[in-house]
């Protein structure tokens, strides 16, 4: 769920956070004033009173004097379906747009492969720069929502360039919440 922007927040305690796009850990001491920008996926993207972004994980949100929302672990609790892997992938949000993974276009593909014991998933997704610190970041958030399935014995989430991610791959929806119409000048994005 998206918790409307608030602010200015005085941290109540020291909390790690991530830099973003950079993906660099840092500390912000107790008493720093935030601004949440974006709360979703079960992290808070918050810019700090020195110009900074960063994200701050669910488990540090009583610093922010807010009570962390648990995410569901599957559609169908102790049943294992597709339905509910991509689910979850919809659950981890790029920190910078409010939009999640799945809608960018960020997954290439997603395997899903019986081993002993349970299921092996394989994702392949990308990055909507190559550049971007956020990518183990992500990769990382993508493994822990997927491992968590009911039956999941192994999950495996690389990284990959190639196609190189444009906006054209977002879905409709996304396109229409950040306002971009890719019909116009031959596929470029343009702002409304």
């Amino acid at each position: 769920m998206e918790t409307e922007v608030k602010g200015p927040i005085t941290l109540s305690r020291e909390v790690e956070a991530t830099q973003i796009p950079m993906g660099w850990r840092l500390k912000l001491p107790a008493g720093s004033t935030v601004r949440i920008t974006q709360s979703l996926g079960g992290s808070y993207t918050v810019t700090t009173d020195i110009g900074y972004m960063v994200r701050i994980d669910a488990k540090d949100a009583d610093a922010l004097g807010l009570t962390p929302t648990e995410q569901p672990a599957s559609a169908t609790p102790g049943e294992f379906n597709e339905q509910a892997v991509w689910d979850q992938m919809k659950q981890v949000y790029d920190p910078e747009i409010p939009v999640n993974i799945v809608d960018l276009g960020l997954i290439y593909g997603c395997e899903i492969n019986d081993v002993e014991g349970g299921k092996r998933i394989e994702v392949k997704m990308t990055m909507t720069a190559p550049g971007c610190g956020m990518g183990d970041i992500l990769r990382g958030d993508v493994h822990n929502k997927l491992s968590r399935l009911p039956g999941v014995k192994e999950v495996q989430v690389d990284i990959v360039f190639d196609p190189p991610w444009n906006p054209g791959m977002m879905s409709e929806a996304a396109r229409l919440k950040l306002g971009l119409d890719l019909d116009m000048m031959g596929g470029s994005p343009m702002y409304r």
